[in-house]
Protein backbone atom coordinates (compact mmCIF):
# COMPACT_ATOMS: atom_id res chain seq x y z
CA UNK A 1 0.00 0.00 0.00
CA UNK A 2 2.73 2.38 0.59
CA UNK A 3 4.29 1.70 -2.29
CA UNK A 4 1.54 2.73 -4.26
CA UNK A 5 0.89 5.92 -2.47
CA UNK A 6 4.52 6.21 -3.38
CA UNK A 7 3.88 5.91 -6.79
CA UNK A 8 0.65 7.95 -7.35
CA UNK A 9 3.24 10.98 -5.40
CA UNK A 10 5.31 10.39 -7.86
CA UNK A 11 3.49 10.51 -10.91
CA UNK A 12 1.89 13.66 -9.85
CA UNK A 13 5.40 15.45 -9.10
CA UNK A 14 6.52 14.55 -12.73
CA UNK A 15 2.99 15.21 -14.41
CA UNK A 16 3.97 19.16 -16.07
CA UNK A 17 1.66 21.63 -14.70
CA UNK A 18 1.09 24.44 -17.06
CA UNK A 19 2.38 27.89 -15.31
CA UNK A 20 -0.90 29.91 -14.62
CA UNK A 21 -0.17 33.67 -15.32
CA UNK A 22 -1.93 36.30 -14.13
CA UNK A 23 -4.55 39.08 -15.68
CA UNK A 24 -5.53 42.35 -14.09
CA UNK A 25 -8.43 44.46 -15.18
CA UNK A 26 -5.64 47.40 -16.41
CA UNK A 27 -3.53 44.64 -18.43
CA UNK A 28 -6.52 43.08 -20.48
CA UNK A 29 -8.06 46.73 -21.55
CA UNK A 30 -4.34 47.83 -22.47
CA UNK A 31 -3.88 44.90 -24.50
CA UNK A 32 -7.33 45.24 -25.96
CA UNK A 33 -6.49 49.07 -27.13
CA UNK A 34 -2.87 47.52 -29.27
CA UNK A 35 -4.83 44.24 -30.63
CA UNK A 36 -8.06 45.17 -31.42
CA UNK A 37 -8.97 45.07 -35.49
CA UNK A 38 -11.92 47.53 -35.28
CA UNK A 39 -9.13 50.30 -33.47
CA UNK A 40 -6.77 49.14 -35.57
CA UNK A 41 -8.25 50.04 -39.02
CA UNK A 42 -9.77 53.09 -37.66
CA UNK A 43 -6.02 54.49 -36.86
CA UNK A 44 -5.00 53.37 -40.31
CA UNK A 45 -7.43 55.72 -41.97
CA UNK A 46 -6.14 58.62 -40.05
CA UNK A 47 -3.02 58.63 -42.09
CA UNK A 48 -5.41 58.49 -45.31
CA UNK A 49 -6.91 61.62 -43.84
CA UNK A 50 -3.38 63.44 -42.71
CA UNK A 51 -2.37 62.92 -46.93
CA UNK A 52 -6.02 64.18 -47.76
CA UNK A 53 -5.12 67.41 -45.83
CA UNK A 54 -1.86 67.79 -47.28
CA UNK A 55 -3.29 67.34 -50.56
CA UNK A 56 -5.93 70.11 -50.39
CA UNK A 57 -3.22 72.47 -49.21
CA UNK A 58 -0.88 71.61 -52.31
CA UNK A 59 -3.57 73.69 -54.06
CA UNK A 60 -2.11 76.55 -53.50
CA UNK A 61 0.96 75.98 -54.18
CA UNK A 62 2.24 76.23 -57.75
CA UNK A 63 3.33 73.44 -59.60
CA UNK A 64 6.55 72.52 -61.02
CA UNK A 65 7.65 69.80 -63.50
CA UNK A 66 10.82 69.24 -65.85
CA UNK A 67 10.89 67.54 -69.44
CA UNK A 68 13.62 66.67 -72.04
CA UNK A 69 13.74 65.13 -74.99
CA UNK A 70 15.43 63.62 -77.63
CA UNK A 71 14.20 62.97 -81.27
CA UNK A 72 15.49 60.90 -84.47
CA UNK A 73 14.22 61.32 -88.03
CA UNK A 74 15.79 60.06 -90.91
CA UNK A 75 14.83 60.42 -94.46
CA UNK A 76 15.87 57.94 -97.72
CA UNK A 77 14.61 59.32 -100.79
CA UNK A 78 15.05 56.55 -104.02
CA UNK A 79 15.64 59.76 -106.31
CA UNK A 80 13.80 60.19 -109.41
CA UNK A 81 13.16 61.12 -112.70
CA UNK A 82 11.16 65.03 -113.64
CA UNK A 83 10.57 67.12 -116.41
CA UNK A 84 10.25 70.98 -115.99
CA UNK A 85 7.81 73.29 -117.78
CA UNK A 86 10.30 73.46 -121.01
CA UNK A 87 10.31 69.84 -121.06
CA UNK A 88 13.83 69.11 -119.86
CA UNK A 89 14.33 66.22 -118.00
CA UNK A 90 15.67 66.86 -114.31
CA UNK A 91 16.69 63.78 -112.24
CA UNK A 92 16.74 63.57 -108.35
CA UNK A 93 19.61 61.52 -107.37
CA UNK A 94 19.01 59.60 -103.83
CA UNK A 95 19.48 60.65 -100.91
CA UNK A 96 19.69 60.44 -96.90
CA UNK A 97 18.96 63.52 -94.39
CA UNK A 98 19.38 62.96 -90.98
CA UNK A 99 17.15 65.07 -88.17
CA UNK A 100 17.68 65.30 -84.66
CA UNK A 101 16.38 67.22 -82.18
CA UNK A 102 16.93 68.23 -78.58
CA UNK A 103 15.06 70.20 -75.99
CA UNK A 104 14.79 70.90 -72.16
CA UNK A 105 12.18 72.75 -70.38
CA UNK A 106 10.98 73.64 -66.79
CA UNK A 107 6.54 74.79 -66.88
CA UNK A 108 3.94 74.37 -63.99
CA UNK A 109 0.60 76.25 -63.45
CA UNK A 110 -0.92 77.76 -60.64
CA UNK A 111 -4.74 78.61 -59.52
CA UNK A 112 -5.16 81.44 -58.80
CA UNK A 113 -8.76 81.90 -57.85
CA UNK A 114 -11.47 79.23 -58.31
CA UNK A 115 -14.24 80.24 -56.58
CA UNK A 116 -13.02 79.87 -52.79
CA UNK A 117 -13.23 76.11 -53.71
CA UNK A 118 -9.35 75.21 -52.67
CA UNK A 119 -10.21 77.66 -49.59
CA UNK A 120 -13.52 75.04 -49.08
CA UNK A 121 -11.10 72.00 -49.52
CA UNK A 122 -8.74 72.83 -46.75
CA UNK A 123 -11.61 73.40 -44.40
CA UNK A 124 -13.26 70.01 -45.07
CA UNK A 125 -10.47 68.13 -45.20
CA UNK A 126 -9.51 69.55 -42.00
CA UNK A 127 -12.69 68.72 -40.50
CA UNK A 128 -12.56 65.12 -41.88
CA UNK A 129 -9.26 64.80 -40.30
CA UNK A 130 -10.64 65.73 -36.85
CA UNK A 131 -13.43 64.03 -37.14
CA UNK A 132 -11.61 60.70 -37.52
CA UNK A 133 -9.25 61.68 -34.61
CA UNK A 134 -12.65 61.72 -32.84
CA UNK A 135 -13.78 58.62 -33.58
CA UNK A 136 -10.36 56.90 -32.30
CA UNK A 137 -10.99 58.14 -29.11
CA UNK A 138 -14.53 57.08 -29.41
CA UNK A 139 -13.52 53.41 -30.43
CA UNK A 140 -10.63 53.33 -27.82
CA UNK A 141 -13.63 54.30 -24.83
CA UNK A 142 -15.52 51.71 -26.80
CA UNK A 143 -13.25 48.90 -26.87
CA UNK A 144 -12.26 49.72 -22.72
CA UNK A 145 -16.28 49.04 -22.35
CA UNK A 146 -16.01 45.66 -23.78
CA UNK A 147 -12.61 44.47 -22.44
CA UNK A 148 -14.69 45.14 -19.28
CA UNK A 149 -17.47 43.72 -19.90
CA UNK A 150 -15.78 40.72 -21.03
CA UNK A 151 -13.28 40.61 -17.50
CA UNK A 152 -16.63 40.63 -15.50
CA UNK A 153 -18.11 38.16 -17.14
CA UNK A 154 -15.39 36.00 -16.30
CA UNK A 155 -15.27 36.62 -12.73
CA UNK A 156 -18.81 36.44 -13.13
CA UNK A 157 -18.69 33.20 -13.73
CA UNK A 158 -15.59 32.13 -11.39
CA UNK A 159 -18.03 33.41 -8.39
CA UNK A 160 -21.04 31.09 -9.86
CA UNK A 161 -18.47 28.17 -9.60
CA UNK A 162 -16.96 28.85 -6.54
CA UNK A 163 -20.89 28.56 -4.99
CA UNK A 164 -21.32 25.03 -6.77
CA UNK A 165 -18.14 24.42 -5.12
CA UNK A 166 -19.06 24.91 -1.75
CA UNK A 167 -22.54 23.54 -2.42
CA UNK A 168 -20.60 20.29 -3.55
CA UNK A 169 -18.84 20.62 -0.21
CA UNK A 170 -22.39 20.99 1.64
CA UNK A 171 -23.72 18.20 0.30
CA UNK A 172 -21.04 15.87 0.56
CA UNK A 173 -20.85 16.82 4.35
CA UNK A 174 -24.49 16.35 4.66
CA UNK A 175 -24.37 13.20 3.08
CA UNK A 176 -21.78 12.02 5.12
CA UNK A 177 -23.82 13.08 8.44
CA UNK A 178 -27.48 11.75 6.97
CA UNK A 179 -26.13 8.66 6.56
CA UNK A 180 -23.53 8.23 10.00
CA UNK A 181 -27.70 8.83 11.00
CA UNK A 182 -29.27 6.13 9.36
CA UNK A 183 -26.61 3.91 10.72
CA UNK A 184 -27.76 4.65 14.01
CA UNK A 185 -31.24 4.17 13.01
CA UNK A 186 -32.06 8.17 13.35
CA UNK A 187 -33.74 8.68 9.96
CA UNK A 188 -34.80 6.59 7.10
CA UNK A 189 -32.79 4.78 4.16
CA UNK A 190 -34.86 6.92 2.07
CA UNK A 191 -33.32 9.80 2.90
CA UNK A 192 -29.51 8.50 2.11
CA UNK A 193 -30.65 7.92 -1.05
CA UNK A 194 -32.13 11.57 -0.96
CA UNK A 195 -29.17 13.32 0.03
CA UNK A 196 -26.61 11.17 -2.43
CA UNK A 197 -28.92 12.04 -5.21
CA UNK A 198 -28.62 15.58 -4.47
CA UNK A 199 -24.61 15.06 -4.23
CA UNK A 200 -25.11 14.02 -7.68
CA UNK A 201 -27.09 16.84 -8.59
CA UNK A 202 -24.55 19.07 -6.95
CA UNK A 203 -21.65 17.48 -8.99
CA UNK A 204 -23.41 18.13 -12.30
CA UNK A 205 -24.14 21.76 -11.43
CA UNK A 206 -20.52 22.21 -10.59
CA UNK A 207 -19.27 20.74 -13.90
CA UNK A 208 -21.59 22.93 -16.28
CA UNK A 209 -20.21 26.31 -14.07
CA UNK A 210 -16.73 24.91 -14.82
CA UNK A 211 -17.54 24.81 -18.41
CA UNK A 212 -19.54 28.17 -18.64
CA UNK A 213 -16.23 29.65 -16.45
CA UNK A 214 -14.17 28.31 -19.39
CA UNK A 215 -16.32 29.42 -22.04
CA UNK A 216 -16.11 32.97 -20.35
CA UNK A 217 -12.39 33.11 -20.40
CA UNK A 218 -11.95 31.76 -23.88
CA UNK A 219 -14.39 34.57 -25.08
CA UNK A 220 -11.53 36.94 -23.14
CA UNK A 221 -8.50 35.74 -24.84
CA UNK A 222 -10.40 35.93 -28.18
CA UNK A 223 -11.40 39.72 -28.04
CA UNK A 224 -8.08 40.03 -26.42
CA UNK A 225 -5.90 38.23 -29.24
CA UNK A 226 -4.40 36.23 -26.89
CA UNK A 227 -3.95 31.81 -26.92
CA UNK A 228 -6.83 30.38 -25.45
CA UNK A 229 -4.67 27.36 -24.64
CA UNK A 230 -2.80 29.39 -22.03
CA UNK A 231 -3.91 29.49 -18.50
CA UNK A 232 -4.82 32.60 -17.05
CA UNK A 233 -5.63 33.60 -13.89
CA UNK A 234 -8.17 37.15 -13.31
CA UNK A 235 -7.43 39.31 -10.46
CA UNK A 236 -10.23 40.93 -9.19
CA UNK A 237 -10.29 44.84 -9.28
CA UNK A 238 -12.63 44.88 -6.51
CA UNK A 239 -10.35 43.76 -3.62
CA UNK A 240 -12.42 43.21 -0.66
CA UNK A 241 -14.59 46.37 -1.73
CA UNK A 242 -18.47 45.08 -0.70
CA UNK A 243 -20.38 45.70 -3.47
CA UNK A 244 -23.83 46.21 -2.33
CA UNK A 245 -22.67 49.65 -0.80
CA UNK A 246 -22.52 51.03 -4.26
CA UNK A 247 -24.22 54.22 -3.45
CA UNK A 248 -21.61 56.18 -3.78
CA UNK A 249 -21.76 55.50 -7.49
CA UNK A 250 -25.46 56.95 -7.59
CA UNK A 251 -24.38 60.50 -5.90
CA UNK A 252 -22.97 61.85 -9.62
CA UNK A 253 -25.85 60.60 -11.23
CA UNK A 254 -28.72 62.63 -10.02
CA UNK A 255 -29.68 65.09 -13.03
CA UNK A 256 -30.45 63.41 -16.22
CA UNK A 257 -30.70 66.91 -18.18
CA UNK A 258 -27.28 67.99 -16.60
CA UNK A 259 -26.16 64.57 -18.26
CA UNK A 260 -27.19 64.78 -20.97
CA UNK A 261 -25.64 68.06 -21.84
CA UNK A 262 -22.58 66.97 -20.25
CA UNK A 263 -22.56 64.40 -22.57
CA UNK A 264 -23.27 65.99 -25.56
CA UNK A 265 -20.25 68.28 -24.85
CA UNK A 266 -18.34 65.39 -23.99
CA UNK A 267 -18.54 62.53 -26.49
CA UNK A 268 -16.21 62.20 -29.07
CA UNK A 269 -18.66 60.63 -32.00
CA UNK A 270 -20.75 63.42 -31.23
CA UNK A 271 -18.42 66.06 -31.94
CA UNK A 272 -17.35 63.94 -34.96
CA UNK A 273 -20.58 64.23 -36.24
CA UNK A 274 -20.32 68.41 -35.91
CA UNK A 275 -17.43 68.09 -37.60
CA UNK A 276 -18.75 66.17 -40.75
CA UNK A 277 -22.04 68.97 -41.09
CA UNK A 278 -19.32 71.26 -41.19
CA UNK A 279 -17.26 69.53 -43.82
CA UNK A 280 -20.36 68.78 -45.67
CA UNK A 281 -21.27 72.74 -45.63
CA UNK A 282 -17.55 73.13 -47.53
CA UNK A 283 -18.36 70.58 -49.79
CA UNK A 284 -21.07 72.63 -50.79
CA UNK A 285 -19.26 75.78 -51.61
CA UNK A 286 -16.90 73.65 -53.26
CA UNK A 287 -19.81 72.71 -55.37
CA UNK A 288 -21.05 76.26 -55.93
CA UNK A 289 -17.57 77.54 -56.68
CA UNK A 290 -18.61 76.23 -60.41
CA UNK A 291 -20.74 79.49 -60.70
CA UNK A 292 -17.90 81.70 -60.53
CA UNK A 293 -15.29 82.33 -63.05
CA UNK A 294 -11.89 80.98 -62.97
CA UNK A 295 -8.52 82.29 -63.33
CA UNK A 296 -5.63 80.60 -63.42
CA UNK A 297 -1.53 80.64 -64.64
CA UNK A 298 0.99 79.22 -66.37
CA UNK A 299 4.75 79.37 -67.03
CA UNK A 300 7.40 77.27 -69.28
CA UNK A 301 11.05 78.04 -69.38
CA UNK A 302 12.27 76.06 -72.30
CA UNK A 303 15.20 75.47 -74.71
CA UNK A 304 15.80 73.16 -78.29
CA UNK A 305 18.14 72.64 -80.76
CA UNK A 306 19.49 70.16 -83.45
CA UNK A 307 22.90 69.61 -81.54
CA UNK A 308 23.32 68.80 -77.84
CA UNK A 309 25.81 71.44 -77.57
CA UNK A 310 23.90 73.71 -79.08
CA UNK A 311 20.83 73.11 -76.59
CA UNK A 312 20.44 76.37 -74.30
CA UNK A 313 21.74 79.19 -77.16
CA UNK A 314 17.96 79.78 -78.08
CA UNK A 315 15.98 79.54 -74.71
CA UNK A 316 11.55 80.59 -74.44
CA UNK A 317 10.32 82.31 -71.65
CA UNK A 318 6.53 81.99 -71.56
CA UNK A 319 3.77 83.26 -69.14
CA UNK A 320 0.38 83.48 -69.61
CA UNK A 321 -3.13 83.79 -67.77
CA UNK A 322 -6.52 82.43 -68.48
CA UNK A 323 -9.59 83.63 -67.28
CA UNK A 324 -12.85 81.54 -67.93
CA UNK A 325 -16.54 81.82 -67.47
CA UNK A 326 -19.26 79.25 -67.21
CA UNK A 327 -21.72 79.87 -69.14
CA UNK A 328 -23.27 75.96 -70.28
CA UNK A 329 -21.99 72.89 -68.11
CA UNK A 330 -24.50 70.54 -69.08
CA UNK A 331 -26.00 71.21 -65.79
CA UNK A 332 -23.08 69.25 -64.35
CA UNK A 333 -22.82 72.03 -61.56
CA UNK A 334 -26.36 72.16 -60.58
CA UNK A 335 -25.95 68.44 -60.35
CA UNK A 336 -23.23 69.06 -57.97
CA UNK A 337 -24.67 71.66 -56.07
CA UNK A 338 -27.63 69.54 -55.57
CA UNK A 339 -25.61 66.36 -54.34
CA UNK A 340 -23.51 68.60 -51.99
CA UNK A 341 -27.11 69.97 -51.11
CA UNK A 342 -28.42 66.44 -50.06
CA UNK A 343 -25.04 65.63 -48.29
CA UNK A 344 -25.83 68.45 -45.94
CA UNK A 345 -29.27 67.93 -45.04
CA UNK A 346 -28.10 64.17 -44.57
CA UNK A 347 -25.22 65.26 -42.36
CA UNK A 348 -27.61 67.07 -40.73
CA UNK A 349 -29.92 64.75 -39.66
CA UNK A 350 -27.29 62.26 -38.63
CA UNK A 351 -26.67 65.30 -35.79
CA UNK A 352 -30.07 65.30 -35.07
CA UNK A 353 -30.31 61.32 -34.90
CA UNK A 354 -27.41 61.27 -32.56
CA UNK A 355 -28.34 63.82 -30.68
CA UNK A 356 -31.91 61.77 -29.71
CA UNK A 357 -29.76 58.59 -29.38
CA UNK A 358 -27.44 60.32 -26.75
CA UNK A 359 -30.43 61.05 -24.40
CA UNK A 360 -31.99 57.93 -25.03
CA UNK A 361 -28.28 55.85 -24.13
CA UNK A 362 -28.17 58.45 -20.97
CA UNK A 363 -32.03 58.25 -19.53
CA UNK A 364 -32.03 54.73 -19.92
CA UNK A 365 -28.31 54.04 -18.62
CA UNK A 366 -29.69 56.00 -15.82
CA UNK A 367 -32.69 53.88 -14.91
CA UNK A 368 -30.99 50.99 -15.43
CA UNK A 369 -28.12 52.05 -12.93
CA UNK A 370 -30.42 52.50 -10.40
CA UNK A 371 -32.83 49.57 -11.25
CA UNK A 372 -29.61 47.57 -10.78
CA UNK A 373 -28.43 49.10 -7.40
CA UNK A 374 -32.44 48.32 -6.82
CA UNK A 375 -31.79 44.84 -7.48
CA UNK A 376 -28.64 44.32 -5.62
CA UNK A 377 -30.13 45.76 -2.57
CA UNK A 378 -32.78 43.11 -2.29
CA UNK A 379 -30.62 40.50 -3.35
CA UNK A 380 -27.78 41.10 -0.78
CA UNK A 381 -31.30 40.94 1.66
CA UNK A 382 -32.28 37.35 0.24
CA UNK A 383 -28.85 36.04 0.76
CA UNK A 384 -29.17 37.14 4.95
CA UNK A 385 -32.52 35.54 4.90
CA UNK A 386 -32.52 32.32 2.84
CA UNK A 387 -29.02 31.79 5.02
CA UNK A 388 -30.63 32.02 8.08
CA UNK A 389 -33.80 29.95 7.12
CA UNK A 390 -31.25 27.07 5.98
CA UNK A 391 -29.53 27.44 9.16
CA UNK A 392 -33.36 26.73 10.83
CA UNK A 393 -34.20 24.06 8.49
CA UNK A 394 -30.86 22.28 9.32
CA UNK A 395 -31.12 22.77 12.73
CA UNK A 396 -34.94 21.03 12.78
CA UNK A 397 -33.53 18.41 10.94
CA UNK A 398 -30.84 17.77 13.28
CA UNK A 399 -33.72 17.54 16.49
CA UNK A 400 -35.71 15.21 14.00
CA UNK A 401 -38.76 17.77 13.84
CA UNK A 402 -37.70 18.75 10.25
CA UNK A 403 -37.92 16.54 7.03
CA UNK A 404 -35.29 16.60 4.60
CA UNK A 405 -37.16 18.22 1.82
CA UNK A 406 -37.20 21.09 3.71
CA UNK A 407 -33.32 21.02 4.05
CA UNK A 408 -32.77 20.84 0.61
CA UNK A 409 -35.14 23.59 -0.31
CA UNK A 410 -34.18 25.93 2.11
CA UNK A 411 -30.57 25.40 0.33
CA UNK A 412 -31.73 25.66 -2.99
CA UNK A 413 -33.08 29.11 -2.00
CA UNK A 414 -30.08 30.09 -0.41
CA UNK A 415 -27.82 28.95 -3.11
CA UNK A 416 -30.06 30.94 -5.99
CA UNK A 417 -29.97 33.97 -3.85
CA UNK A 418 -25.97 33.78 -3.82
CA UNK A 419 -25.99 33.40 -6.93
CA UNK A 420 -28.69 36.16 -8.09
CA UNK A 421 -26.30 38.38 -5.91
CA UNK A 422 -23.59 37.90 -7.79
CA UNK A 423 -25.18 38.43 -10.66
CA UNK A 424 -26.68 41.82 -9.78
CA UNK A 425 -23.50 42.84 -8.35
CA UNK A 426 -21.77 42.27 -11.74
CA UNK A 427 -24.67 43.42 -13.37
CA UNK A 428 -24.33 47.00 -11.77
CA UNK A 429 -20.88 47.13 -12.56
CA UNK A 430 -21.81 46.74 -16.36
CA UNK A 431 -24.74 49.08 -15.81
CA UNK A 432 -22.13 51.45 -14.43
CA UNK A 433 -19.72 51.63 -17.07
CA UNK A 434 -22.22 51.74 -19.75
CA UNK A 435 -23.58 54.57 -18.52
CA UNK A 436 -20.11 56.28 -18.13
CA UNK A 437 -19.41 55.81 -21.50
CA UNK A 438 -22.79 57.29 -22.96
CA UNK A 439 -22.01 60.30 -20.64
CA UNK A 440 -18.13 59.88 -22.66
CA UNK A 441 -16.52 59.91 -19.31
CA UNK A 442 -14.58 56.55 -19.93
CA UNK A 443 -11.14 57.08 -19.69
CA UNK A 444 -8.87 55.36 -21.84
CA UNK A 445 -5.65 56.98 -21.46
CA UNK A 446 -4.42 55.48 -18.28
CA UNK A 447 -4.43 52.30 -19.95
CA UNK A 448 -2.27 53.10 -23.14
Amino acid sequence: MKRMILAVITLLFTIPVAAQKNLTLEEAVSIALQRNTSLIKVKNSLSTSESQLKSAYGSLIPTLGANAGWSFQRINDAGSTQRDFLGNEVITPPSQIDNRSFSAGLGGSVTLFDGLANIANINQKKNNLRATEYNIEKKKQDVVYEATNFYYLVLNAEELMRVREDNVKYYQKFYETVSERNRLGIVAKADVYTAQVQLGNAELLLIQAQNSYENTISNLLNYLGLDVLEEYKLVSPFGSEEISESDAYLAEYDNINAMVGAALDTRFDFKSQQLLVQSAESGLTMARSGLFPSLSGSYSYSSGASKFDKLFDRKVLNISLSLNFPIFSNWNTENQIQFAEVNLKNAKEDLFALERQVKIEVKQGYLDLTAAKKSLDVASKNVTAAEETRKINQERYNLGSGTILEVLQADRDYTDALRNKINTSFDFYTKRDKLNNSLGKLDYKKFE
